[in-house]
């Protein structure tokens, strides 16, 4: 997708996150090692992002964590842009849970499926999936939440794309990386607006019928 350019595909995956798979088993869980803010403006490469967006709630950090660390209630503030979301795991919380969901974005329609891999509350949670024609297509998206004063909380979402197809790389590079930021932007709005309220936030269940 059109991203952000400079470095190769394999150096933001190196700079942005650790791969824990390729860590000795003592090492301490997989964390951010770069803001994504230092990363250049644009990247010339197959890969879209990592395509960032933040914002500022008025709530205790652990009230937000709590929030995205459950699964179950990412459609009530990402449905605009997920769609025919669906739980893969009866248990929606922490690591492990996962979910499947189709994406409409521009020149790429494509279903993508996401598993939280790591949980450091309460100020992390990393992302990783597949996505695009049989899940052949790498996918990320990292939570940062961050105390700035009192009972606010900075929330940025980062979220990146790593096609290997040829076919994938093509659509990647055609989806505007600016229809992502946008969405991003308006999920973390009405997350604002759920968690600021203390509203009761509606959950997905397994079957797929939402119950309160």
């Amino acid at each position: 997708m059109a991203g952000e350019a400079g470095l190769p595909a394999a150096a933001i995956a190196a700079v942005v996150f650790a791969d824990a798979a390729s860590m000795p088993s003592d090492s301490p869980p997989r964390r951010l090692l770069l803001p994504v803010r230092a990363l250049p403006a644009r990247i010339d490469s197959p890969v879209m992002g990592p395509v960032s967006a933040e914002i500022t709630i008025d709530a205790p950090r652990e009230r937000v964590f709590a929030a995205l660390a459950d699964l179950s209630k990412r459609p009530a503030f990402c449905d605009h842009f997920q769609e025919s979301f669906r739980l893969q795991r009866i248990d929606p919380v922490g690591t492990g849970a996962a979910a499947r969901f189709r994406v409409e974005a521009p020149f790429f329609h494509f279903w993508m499926e996401t598993v939280l891999t790591t949980i450091e509350a309460p100020h992390l949670i990393f992302e990783r999936g597949r996505g695009a024609r049989i899940d052949r297509m790498a996918i990320g998206t990292a939570w940062e939440l961050t105390e700035v004063g009192g009972d606010m909380t900075e929330v940025r979402v980062s979220f990146w794309t790593e096609p290997t197809h040829h076919v994938d790389k093509l659509k990647d590079r055609l989806m505007p990386a600016g229809w992502h930021r946008r969405q991003w932007r308006r999920a973390l709005s009405r997350l604002r607006d759920l968690v600021e309220a203390d509203a009761r936030i509606e959950r997905l269940h397994v079957a797929g019928a939402s119950r309160l």
